[in-house]
């Protein structure tokens, strides 16, 4: 299954991704090529059009349940710049690097949001000659899984208000006749709000319910952004669909007036919601710009939300070939701690080797650099060498190599090539790698596609077949206020945690409650510094973390403590990059994309 290299000769340097991609998707092959030569059967590929199908895992995994699982790599990286290292790009470039050794490979990286795309960042599909396509589908919905989210989503809130509404109108005796049961829900403790699939603050904080009592309750709401919904936490782990159906059923909207959580099987919305999410559930398949196959599920944002490729299209990727390559939010801090306390327990699934992805220009921010900011051009402490800089920045990259080697595994480092580093800048990446017990390699593969990875994919071949000694940070049993203090402590490098009153008051209740145990810790905290303060590069020390809040997502067996000032629905930015999307009306080619 080796992919066809140099279908595209354009060099990055020239040529915007969108353009780059666009040349790539001329000779892509077709969807029923790249399912067969992945060893798919007929009836195991949903087809999308020419390039792009859904497959039926189910059907797969029962059929491939006595087969070898291949080896199994997280990419993950550095604390980022508010523009992003390049994960995805990465994981690109080591699949296309992988198969150019011969190796049966796929890659699972999550679909992209809206918010993003249409903000600052870009869709996410990588890079350069490292991208999956087609891109312009792959940023625009894909096959619907968000859209089918939304509306599942936002189903639940409909069902929770309508019916505020008609209890507050109407006596026992009529929703009696209609078989209801009254649930007497607090309009100042709905814990769920509604759900859009782009990055609007004017839509964080809404009363709705204004007019007369028709017109439902009026409470104080707001938006979050789409994939921050529970529902995507609950299609990244759920490994069938009768478990995304219970998890679905258990999810907690409100709470009555006493007290007692009321959940989408109390208001028997469950069953329609799951009805949305049937065929979202099953993992969409794509290729690199090289030919090789890429599972595409689940959605982005590790800082708010679980951040993770689905497990569903890990174990399929695992069955049908020798290396799966699957991506984690952000850096290690919470995507890849996420991967492993929490995707890695409920899959069962223990990784060979994490890649961490690194940059120059990260590192020179961590080391003091400028600020990095979106839309303004870069200084030139970012175009040019600057040794200090890069040298006092190296201790994030520390942090996060440390933090992989406490799970039991080899990380091993990709510093993505940016064509403005130097051979001197990524020498001392490389040493400081070595010194601190990794292996590290440079990674051109945005600029020459699979063939600038071999050295990089040559690494993570040997580090998958080193003896690994996989383990969690903590156990079930653990209380949650310590595993908070633990993550606190040992990932991000606190000297202690605060909660406030109300936090530190729904912790103790959790901790107190028979379900602690069943819940994961999935910290909801920025992906711009190891503290919960953006503003702190590098490696912080001598600070404290601040627990403001902690949210209960039932259904997806997630405890979500929330630290600092971090919102749940993003901005829109001054420059954003829907100024620069259009559409060629002679080809109905879109255009800007990146």
């Amino acid at each position: 299954m080796a992919p066809t290299v140099n279908r595209v000769n354009l060099d990055p340097v020239d040529y915007a991704d969108w353009q780059i991609a666009e040349a790539a998707e001329a000779t892509m092959k077709s969807i029923q090529q790249l399912a067969e030569e992945l060893g798919l059967k007929d009836k195991e590929l949903l087809p999308h059009g020419h390039h792009i199908g859904k497959v039926d895992f189910a059907s797969v995994l029962a059929r491939t349940t006595e087969q070898p699982q291949g080896k199994y790599i997280d990419v993950t990286a550095i604390t980022p710049t508010p523009l992003g290292e390049g994960k995805s790009s990465t994981t690109m470039g080591i699949v296309d690097a992988l198969a150019c050794r011969g190796k049966k490979v796929t890659a699972a990286i999550r679909q992209p949001s809206g918010g993003p795309t249409f903000n600052i960042k870009g869709s996410a599909a990588g890079g350069g000659r490292s991208q999956c396509v087609p891109l312009a589908p792959f940023s625009l919905g894909l096959t619907g899984d968000i859209d089918k989210m939304i509306n599942a989503h936002n189903l639940g809130m409909v069902a929770l208000t309508s019916r505020m509404q008609h209890e507050a109108i109407n006596t026992d005796a009529f929703l009696n006749k209609r078989g209801l049961k009254r649930l007497d829900v607090d309009p100042r403790n709905v814990t769920a709000r509604w759900v859009i699939d782009f990055c609007a603050q004017s839509l964080r904080k809404i009363v709705i319910g204004l007019g007369g009592k028709l017109d439902g309750a009026m409470m104080e709401t707001g938006f979050d952004i789409a994939v921050s919904s529970e529902l995507m936490a609950i299609l990244a782990i759920s490994t069938s669909l009768k478990e995304m159906r219970e998890r679905i059923g258990k999810m907690i909207l409100a709470y009555s007036r006493t007290g007692r959580p009321i959940t989408t099987a109390d208001l028997e919305v469950d069953g329609a919601m799951c009805a949305w999410m049937v065929d979202a559930l099953k993992p969409n398949l794509m290729q690199t710009i090289g030919g090789v196959p890429v599972f595409v599920h689940a959605g982005p944002f590790a800082n708010i939300a679980i951040g993770q490729s689905s497990i569903v299209a890990d174990r399929l990727a695992l069955k049908l070939a020798d290396y799966h390559v699957t991506e984690s939010g952000f850096g290690a801090d919470i995507g890849f701690e996420k991967f492993w306390n929490i995707k890695c327990r409920a899959s069962g699934l223990k990784p060979d080797c994490a890649v961490i992805v690194a940059t120059v220009r990260a590192l020179k921010m961590h080391g003091g650099g400028p600020p990095v900011v979106p839309g303004k051009k870069l200084d030139e402490a970012y175009t040019k060498e600057n040794l200090h800089f890069l040298e006092a920045g190296l201790d994030n990259l520390r942090a996060h190599i440390e933090t992989v080697r406490k799970a039991g595994i080899n990380p091993v480092v990709c510093v993505n090539a940016f064509a403005t580093d130097t051979e001197a800048e990524h020498d001392m990446i490389l040493r400081a790698a070595d010194e601190a017990g990794a292996r590290a390699a440079v990674g051109e593969h945005w600029r020459y596609g699979g063939e600038g990875a071999l050295e990089l994919a040559d690494a993570i071949v040997e580090a998958c077949h080193d003896k690994t000694d996989f383990k969690f940070l903590y156990p079930n049993e653990m209380p949650h206020r310590e595993r908070i203090e633990l993550l606190a402590r040992e990932v991000y490098g606190a000297d202690d945690v605060i909660f406030t009153p109300e936090a530190g008051r729904k912790v103790d209740d959790l901790d107190a409650s028979p379900v602690a145990k069943d819940l994961a810790t999935c910290m909801v905290k920025t992906h711009l510094s190891l503290s919960d303060d953006p503003a702190r590069k590098g490696r912080p020390t001598g600070w404290t973390m601040r627990i403001r809040d902690l949210l209960i997502y039932a259904g997806a067996g997630l405890a979500v403590p929330v630290a600092g000032d971090i919102k749940l629905m993003p901005g829109t930015g001054s420059d954003p990059a829907f100024r620069r999307i259009d559409v060629d009306t002679e080809t109905g080619k879109i255009k800007g994309l990146f």
